[in-house]
């Protein structure tokens, strides 16, 4: 009976899918090659870390005459989709992520797909989370938005917002005034809060991805005190990015 194969540790994927001969497309060019993944890592660690065979394999928890098979194929690959003017793609194999890096990959992949809620009214981001009864939502694939649609949440109160939201699969909210209650059902929910923020909604999100959005982390909204209204709808109090008491 063979012995089941052991999964190659890498330390990060390779940063692009592959490699297009120059004057081609992926389309015109019907030959092609496949490098995996464990393969790309071997090239890597030794022909552009420098590393000796020995490291590799120690890197990558296999043996030094593992390390040698996977070498040459990889070497071999190139030099054929150079040769022959082939696609090289990089794809596919058995690894693993090493211990340090299966968090930062976990978090990547996080990354790749996302879906926004903002607080929304007039193109705006509506400043009571309570009171909130359309949201904006984006739907974001690698850091780029690319849909967006306004949701009614009409009869849904505080309570009812966090899993009106958690049913449209959102897991980001950026809105203004926030209660303590609502963040408490957010958090349980899996949504992760920006509060504290004011204007545009699509600035909002775009600012979100880019990492550069202004928000309060400690924002709360305290309203069930007369003379007090959240947003910028009048009253004598408005809340916006600070935090707010009865």
């Amino acid at each position: 009976m063979a012995r089941p194969r052991k999964n190659r540790i890498i330390s990060s994927l390779p940063s692009c899918e592959g490699f297009i001969p120059l004057g081609y497309t992926e389309t015109r060019c019907c030959r092609r090659t496949t490098m995996t993944i464990d393969e790309y890592e071997t090239l890597r660690l030794i022909d552009y870390m420098g590393l000796t065979q020995e490291e590799c394999a120690a890197k990558m928890n296999i043996s030094r005459p593992t390390v040698t098979n996977i070498y040459e194929k990889a070497r071999f690959k190139i030099a054929d989709a150079l040769v022959n003017e082939k696609l090289l793609l990089i794809e596919g194999g058995d690894y693993d992520y090493s211990q340090e890096n299966k968090k930062t990959a976990r978090i990547e992949e996080e990354k790749e797909k996302m879906k926004i809620a903002v607080t929304y009214e007039n193109g705006q981001i509506f400043q009571h989370f309570g009171h909130c009864e359309n949201f904006k939502i984006y739907d974001v694939q690698d850091g780029k938005i690319l849909s967006s649609r306004v949701e009614n949440a009409a009869g849904s109160g505080h309570g009812a917002l966090a899993g009106f939201l958690k049913n449209l699969d959102v897991d980001t909210l950026i809105c203004g005034g926030i209660g303590g209650g609502a963040q408490n059902a957010l958090a349980e929910a899996g949504i992760k809060l920006y509060g504290g923020v004011s204007g545009s909604a699509n600035a909002a999100a775009e600012a979100l991805l880019n990492g550069t959005l202004e928000y309060n982390a400690n924002v709360q909204c305290s309203h069930h005190g007369g003379g007090h209204t959240c947003g910028n709808h009048g009253g004598d109090h408005d809340c916006g990015s600070h935090k707010c008491h009865d």
